[in-house]
């Protein structure tokens, strides 16, 4: 597994983030053909990725990040993990093939996000008290 810095991470799962807002929110009925899922649950998933994406790219624009914020992003994107394998468990009979290897593939990707965004939190130094 590559080396990358939590800058490197947080602007990648940022652009990734953006492209499932977009695709989410503006192509939602044919992703949902294509994958075989409720619009409902396309549309909230691009939803999502509006937020989460403008949380990392603030997170990155911080010259010095947040410690808090990494590892908070860190645990979304875990949770985010755990929630494409429960959409796999729960929706795999009606979801197309290409469906599946979709929520597979990003799953994989995200908890890949995740760990580097964790190792990237670890090595921060805790935020120092607003008044010392």
């Amino acid at each position: 597994m590559p080396n990358f810095t939590l800058k490197q991470t947080l602007i990648a799962d940022g652009i990734t983030c953006t492209g499932l807002f977009l695709l989410g929110v503006f192509a939602t009925a044919t992703v949902a053909s294509l994958l075989g899922l409720p619009t409902t649950m396309i549309a909230v998933a691009g939803w999502i990725g509006l937020p989460s994406a403008a949380l990392m790219f603030f997170v990155v624009s911080q010259q010095r990040p947040s410690k808090a914020l990494a590892n908070f992003i860190a645990v979304g994107n875990f949770l985010w993990v755990a929630t494409s394998l429960a959409v796999l468990a729960l929706c795999a009979q009606s979801m197309t093939t290409l469906g599946i290897v979709v929520v597979a593939a990003q799953a994989l990707v995200v908890l890949e996000f995740a760990i580097f965004e964790w190792r990237g939190a670890k090595a921060l130094s805790p935020a120092e008290p607003a008044f010392s």
